[in-house]
């Protein structure tokens, strides 16, 4: 091996993070606050391993057409049949040509949202994919349903730091296109924007023609993009012939991608940081190539999605202090080593039930996160891994992120905001109960929706009521205001009923003898 190869490999990331003195900066941008678990040096080193990894050895991609419009970029033969190398040129070209703004538009143009916020705010989304619902009557468990996924919806769309909602996985229907189901029911109970997530290859075209007749047409869907999609890698470097299908169809109808990469650390990445944070980039950089080369201009969310096997179990935990610090890495590095737009999980736990460490996890994600830089907070009302839904916990994550944007809006330091006047005039054993300035700000703190601020007398009367039983009564209460039809149209109803059937039947028949009724 020659010396610069040498002092190549033998370069590394730093154990250490920054200084204190540098753990923290504002945006010259916004004023916002971010923390920083990389240095700039690590940084660089990541984003450049990241690269170095995509064109030494490359990734797997299986979707043919994907595979010869990549060669035709450039991209060459690795080792195997289907792995490609990608050249760094091309790589820095999609990075540079991917759009550094992204519109996700609701049903009501009211709820419209540009990504990146211009104060640096983050939006929320509520969890996606989950096989199993806590009824928020009586707290019981079973599979989630179609009556679930409405019950989400109408929780969803009255929550005011939920941006757009994601469709779960629904039994009582053919297990392989469980998503068209979803889907097709939860595009008509909210006005906001909605995520979909494909379970099959065949399952594609079906959920985008439903996304367009709740738009009002194709051109309206491509005009305002009322939902966007997941595409997602298979961890270490393989993209399975569904997702590449994903980048595809969505340039074909318009909407913006998720790109999303769910490395789980000692199993399908490193066990350290770096490892994770280095295989999460890899995949995402991947496939915004792949964006820009089958569907240039589709604006591209990078969205790592960072896991942890726990050795004892072999569990895969998500709010554990390993997965939010890699999250927290991976976020920092998406904005600051890529600039691309960035998602990740802001809310979740590893316990299965609404308790006190539920709580506890999902503050300290939500808030290591946010602190990154994320716009876009996932996971609203999961639990157990992401793979429960509880209406009330998405009630209590709505007020956690209503707090943490409080916290997150830049304070004014000035003469004024000091009062520094009065302060410099206050008289001995004085106050400022009766000042200008207290009645003029006194309505903007922050008030809490279901947490509660009470003295020990009050919540002896109230039977011990805690923020957990407002947040059910909340959540309930949204579950009643809902419009029992909907709101789309008789019409957008109908016709996403036969789209439903329709894709029912062609994926039933191109999956027969593979079906399973869940």
């Amino acid at each position: 091996m020659d010396e610069k190869k040498s002092k190549r490999r033998g370069r590394g990331v730093k154990r250490e993070g920054p200084r204190v003195a540098d753990a923290f900066h504002l945006s010259p941008r916004t004023g916002r606050t971010r923390a920083r678990s990389l240095t700039e040096g690590q940084v660089a080193e990541l984003r450049d391993r990241a690269l170095e990894l995509l064109e030494s050895y490359g990734v797997v991609v299986i979707h043919p057409v994907a595979k010869a419009a990549l060669r035709r970029a450039g991209a060459r033969d690795g080792g195997g049949a289907n792995r490609l190398r990608l050249p760094r040129a091309l790589v820095e070209e999609a990075l540079r040509e991917t759009p550094k703004t992204v519109t996700l538009c609701g049903k009501d143009p009211l709820k419209d949202m540009v990504l990146p916020r211009g104060d640096g705010q983050f939006v929320m989304r509520t969890g996606t994919g989950a096989h199993g619902f806590v009824d928020p009557r009586d707290a019981s468990y079973r599979n989630m349903d179609l009556g679930a996924a409405r019950a989400i919806g109408a929780v969803a769309e009255g929550l005011d730091q939920v941006g757009f909602v994601a469709h779960p996985f629904v039994h009582g229907v053919p297990e392989v296109c469980a998503d068209i189901h979803a889907l097709g029911e939860m595009v008509n109970r909210t006005t906001k924007h909605n995520w979909i997530q494909p379970y099959g290859k065949e399952n594609v075209e079906f959920l985008m023609r439903i996304a367009a007749i709740a738009a009002g047409g194709e051109a309206k869907l491509r005009a305002r993009p009322i939902a966007s999609c997941i595409t997602c890698s298979f961890t270490p470097l393989e993209f399975k012939y569904m997702d590449t299908e994903c980048i595809v169809q969505a340039g074909r109808w318009g909407i913006p991608l998720h790109a999303c990469s769910l490395p789980s650390a000692g199993g399908s990445a490193p066990l350290t940081a770096a490892g994770m944070v280095l295989m999460a980039a890899s995949e995402i950089v991947a496939m915004v190539v792949l964006a820009h080369v089958l569907s240039p201009g589709t604006p591209v969310i990078a969205t790592p999605l960072m896991f942890t096997l726990d050795m004892a179990t072999g569990s895969a935990l998500q709010s554990c202090p390993e997965s939010i610090q890699t999250a927290a890495m991976a976020i920092q590095l998406m904005k600051e080593g890529f600039g691309l737009v960035a998602h990740t999980y802001g809310a979740g736990s590893d316990t299965p039930d609404v308790d006190g460490q539920s709580m506890a996890e999902r503050a300290l994600l939500g808030q290591a996160v946010a602190l990154a830089g994320a716009d876009i907070l996932g996971g609203v009302g999961q639990l157990e891994t992401a793979t429960v839904f509880s209406p009330v916990q998405a009630v209590l994550d709505n007020e956690i992120g209503s707090m943490i944007r409080k916290q997150l809006t830049p304070p004014e330091v000035s003469a004024e905001a000091m009062n520094f006047d009065e302060v410099l005039a206050v008289r001995v054993g004085g106050h400022f109960l009766d000042s200008a300035q207290t009645l003029a700000l006194c309505r903007d703190q922050h008030v809490p929706e279901v947490f509660l601020r009470q003295g020990r007398d009050d919540y002896e009367k109230s039977g011990r009521r805690t923020a957990f039983e407002a947040a059910r009564e909340r959540a309930l209460a949204l579950i009643a205001a809902a419009p029992e039809k909907g709101y789309l149209s008789a019409d957008q109803q109908h016709e996403i009923a036969e789209v439903v059937k329709a894709g029912e039947k062609v994926v039933l028949e191109a999956t027969s003898g593979k079906m399973e009724v869940i």
